[in-house]
């Protein structure tokens, strides 16, 4: 069954579900909004199974060894999002009587986006990009290689989206679609404007310039450190308008307490 959902809002989106008996859809903690009475909700720790179900319960087949092994893999399945600093619970909606509505929403000011996969392609979402999911949908993290994650700061940990149905994903700011093939093959991005991409884009970080004088410039009066984000190949990228680190750091001009300092990029302090 297709899942049935609206992105309404403009500044800050949301999205409405419209599910049919007995369908059910998962999301982050935290990202819920409002339910009908006729949607039931529960917290796993488990992710959606491979076949679909929505996250397996009970003892299943296999007595003894088969819930050992259902254990085993919840507490793996719950240490990697631990490790990759993601929620360690799930919360499931399905409809039990009749057709019911759930809404769910980001953190941030920003867009949604619904993305469909057909289990030819995976996708690949920024860290917290995921807002909720069809149960046919298995959600996963994928690490990039310790080389990239060094460099790249936000590179290193991402969501992977795999199988058939829905996925909504949030972002901050406003969405653009590119496909690297249109511009030559290869984009190169602000670490923190990457949002999502199709399997089949390569994901890199590359140091800006060289260590002579323009490459520190560039790094440090520049605003971007020293990396920014490489995106090759041909398919479906998206990014945003506004990064987690300019908000914060407009959000800290506002309170008087901006630690940037007169150079930004590379000498940017943290607050606190």
């Amino acid at each position: 069954m297709t899942l049935q959902q609206e992105i309404v809002g403009n500044a800050m989106q949301m999205a409405v579900v419209n599910l049919g008996l007995g369908q059910t859809v998962y999301c982050e903690a935290g990202k819920f909004l409002f339910k009908t009475t006729n949607v039931t909700m529960e917290t796993r720790l488990s992710g959606p199974s491979a076949g679909g179900g929505g996250g397996q319960r009970g003892g299943g087949a296999g007595g003894m060894g088969g819930m050992l092994r259902q254990a085993v893999g919840t507490a793996m399945q719950a240490g990697q999002r631990a490790l990759a600093g993601e929620s360690l619970a799930f919360q499931y909606f399905t409809s039990t009587g009749g057709e019911g509505t759930v809404g769910f929403a980001g953190v941030l000011p920003g867009e949604m986006r619904a993305l469909e996969l057909d289990g030819s392609r995976a996708w690949f979402a920024e860290k917290d990009a995921f807002v909720a999911a069809e149960s046919t949908v298995q959600f996963g993290i994928a690490f990039q290689g310790g080389r990239t994650g060094r460099s790249g700061g936000e590179g290193f940990v991402l969501e992977k989206f795999t199988g058939r149905g829905t996925v909504i994903i949030a972002g901050a700011g406003n969405f653009i679609d590119l496909n690297p093939a249109d511009f030559g093959g290869r984009i190169e991005v602000d670490t923190g404007c990457v949002v999502a991409f199709e399997e089949g884009i390569q994901y890199g970080v590359q140091r800006i310039g060289g260590l002579n004088r323009q490459g520190l410039m560039n790094a440090v009066f520049g605003g971007e450190g020293l990396s920014l984000a490489t995106l090759e190949g041909n398919g479906r990228v998206i990014l945003q308008s506004l990064t987690i680190e300019s908000l914060a750091n407009a959000l800290r001009k506002a309170q008087g307490g901006d630690k940037q300092g007169p150079t930004g990029g590379l000498f940017s302090t943290d607050a606190g």
